[in-house]
C-alpha cells in the first residue's frame, strides 16, 4: 500500500518536471521566434531611414546658383520654329546649339528672338535693316560738339522739326550695338585714321568727331590752304584723325566754288592717282575711301598727258565719253593700287551715297521736304545712283580677290539702304543760317545730298566700329 503511494506521487512529480520542460521548451521557441521577427524588421527600417536621408539630400547637392542642373528626358525640348521663327541659316552659318543640353539657360537661348541675338560671322547683315524709334535721341548735340560745319549745322541754322533726331538703324538678322566712344579711343590708342574723299568724307569725319568729342575733345593739329583737308589729334590716346580731300581719287583740276558753281570743266588725269591720298597712304593704320558723284560734273578727260574725251563738253570738239567711262578707269586704277599696295592695316571702301532731291536738282530748285524716314519701297534708288553703284561694286569685287590674294584687309561699306529711306535728314533749306528769317517765302539753295549732324550718318558708325573692332 505504501508502494502503491509512493509510486502514484513519483508519478505526479515526473508529471510536474515534465510540464515545466515542456513549458520552458515552449517559451524559448516563442522568445526565438519572437526576436527574429523583431530582428528581420531592422534592415528595413534602417533602408528607409538612408533612402529619406538621400531623398533629402539631393536637391541640396544639386543646387548651384550660378550653374542649373541639366533637365534631361522629364522636360521635352520645344519645336525650335514654333512661335518665334529664327532666320534661315546659310552653309556657312554658325549651327545651332546642340540638343543635348537642354537646360533652362540654353532653352532660353533658343528661343531668343533674332533681334537680341548676338552678331554672328556669315550671318549678320549690318546694311540690311529698318529705321526705328530711338527716344533717347543723338549722343551729342550742336551746343556739345563745335566742330560741325556751318552748312550742315541744321538746328543752328533754325530747323523747326527735330523728329528726324529720333531713329536708330537696327540691322534685321541680328543686334548693333551703340558707338562706345571710350572703347574706340582704347582700342584706336596710338592709331591713325583717314577719311579719303568727298564732301561726304567730310560730313562723315565731323559725325565721327563729335561723337568721340563725348569722350575727349579733338584738337586740330593741320589744315591746308582751302581748309579743305584736316587733321585732329586726341592727346590723352595719341589717336589721329585725318580728312583728305580727293573727290575724284586721281589727279584733278577744279574749278568750282563752295556753292557748287563751276567756271570751267575738270580737268581730269585718269591714269595719275591723286598724290594729296597716295603719299600718306602707308601711315595710316585704316582708312575709310570713297568717289563717287563729282564724276557726273562735266570734265575734260586726260591719258597719257593726252586729252581722249569728255562729259559735258559742247562746242569743245571733243569726243563726248560720258561719265561712266571715267568712272571705271578712275576706280579701277585706285583699287589696284589700293589691292597690290601690301598694306597691313584694314581699308573700307565705301559707296557714293544716295540724294533725295525732288522737284529738281541741286542746281536747279530741287528740294526735300520729307520730316519722316520714309516705307519700305517708297522710294526707289535714281538711275544715276544705281550706275555708280553698279560700277563701284564691280571694281570693288575684281579689287578684293586681287587684295586677298596680297593679304590686303580691303572692306565694303555700303551704305545705300541705310540711307535711301532718310529724305528727312538732309539740311535742306537749313543749309544757310535761317534761310526765311526776311523773307517766308525766299527761294534758297537746298542741300538733300548731305546730312544734318546730328543725323542718320551718324549710325554709320555704329557699323563702322562693329566691323572694325567688334567684327
Amino acid at each position: 500500500m505504501k508502494l502503491i503511494w509512493r509510486l502514484k506521487s513519483l508519478n505526479k512529480y515526473n508529471n510536474w518536471i515534465f510540464k515545466l520542460a515542456i513549458a520552458t521548451l515552449l517559451l524559448g521557441f516563442a522568445f526565438r521566434l519572437l526576436f527574429y521577427q523583431s530582428s528581420s524588421f531592422e534592415p528595413n527600417i534602417e533602408t528607409a531611414f538612408a533612402e529619406s536621408t538621400e531623398l533629402s539630400k539631393e536637391p541640396v547637392s544639386s543646387v548651384d546658383i550660378s550653374k542649373p542642373p541639366p533637365v534631361t528626358v522629364d522636360i521635352p525640348k520645344p519645336p525650335l520654329a514654333a512661335d518665334i521663327p529664327k532666320p534661315p541659316l546659310s552653309a556657312d552659318s554658325p549651327k545651332p546649339p546642340s540638343s543635348g543640353n537642354t537646360s533652362k539657360d540654353s532653352l532660353s537661348a533658343d528661343l531668343q528672338e533674332p533681334d537680341d541675338e548676338t552678331p554672328q560671322k556669315g550671318k549678320c547683315d549690318l546694311f540690311t535693316g529698318d529705321w526705328i524709334p530711338h527716344p533717347s535721341g543723338p549722343m551729342y548735340t550742336n551746343s556739345s560738339c563745335s566742330l560741325i560745319e556751318g552748312h550742315q549745322n541744321c538746328m543752328r541754322n533754325g530747323r523747326t522739326d527735330s523728329g528726324y533726331l529720333f531713329w536708330r538703324w537696327n540691322p534685321r538678322d541680328c543686334q548693333l550695338p551703340p558707338f562706345n566712344a571710350q572703347r574706340f579711343l582704347e582700342v584706336m590708342r596710338n592709331k591713325r585714321w583717314a577719311l579719303i574723299g568727298d564732301s561726304i568724307s567730310r560730313n562723315h569725319v565731323q559725325s565721327l568727331l563729335c561723337i568721340l568729342s563725348t569722350v575727349e575733345q579733338a584738337v586740330e593739329v593741320y589744315h591746308d590752304e582751302e581748309y579743305k583737308s584736316k587733321g585732329w589729334h586726341f592727346p590723352s590716346y595719341n589717336f589721329t584723325i585725318s580728312n583728305i580731300w580727293s573727290p575724284f581719287l586721281v589727279k584733278a583740276a577744279i574749278f568750282e566754288d563752295n556753292d557748287g558753281v563751276s567756271t570751267s570743266e575738270v580737268q581730269l588725269q585718269l591714269d595719275k592717282l591723286d598724290t594729296n591720298w597716295t603719299n600718306l597712304y602707308q601711315s595710316f593704320d585704316y582708312m575709310i575711301i570713297s568717289t563717287g558723284k563729282w564724276f557726273l560734273k562735266a570734265a575734260i578727260y586726260h591719258e597719257n598727258d593726252t586729252v581722249v574725251g569728255c562729259h559735258i563738253c559742247p562746242g569743245k570738239n571733243l569726243t563726248e565719253k560720258g561719265f561712266v567711262f571715267a568712272y571705271e578707269k578712275a576706280l579701277r586704277y585706285a583699287m589696284n593700287f589700293i589691292a597690290t599696295s601690301k598694306h597691313k592695316g584694314l581699308i573700307f571702301f565705301r559707296t557714293s551715297t544716295p540724294d533725295h532731291f525732288e522737284n529738281g536738282e541741286w542746281h536747279n530748285g530741287g528740294n526735300c521736304t520729307k520730316t519722316t524716314p520714309a516705307k519700305e519701297g517708297e522710294i526707289e534708288l535714281k538711275d544715276l545712283n544705281k550706275i555708280l553703284r553698279t560700277v563701284e561694286l564691280a571694281e570693288f569685287e575684281k579689287a578684293s580677290a586681287k587684295a586677298a590674294e596680297n593679304g590686303v584687309n580691303l572692306k565694303l561699306l555700303d551704305f545705300t539702304n541705310l540711307l535711301l529711306s532718310r529724305p528727312d535728314g538732309h539740311p535742306g533749306p537749313y543749309r544757310q543760317f535761317h534761310p526765311f528769317a526776311q523773307d517766308k517765302n525766299a527761294k534758297v539753295q537746298n542741300d538733300c545730298l548731305h546730312w544734318c549732324l546730328p543725323g542718320p550718318i551718324d549710325y554709320w558708325n555704329d557699323v563702322i566700329m562693329e566691323m572694325a573692332i567688334n567684327g
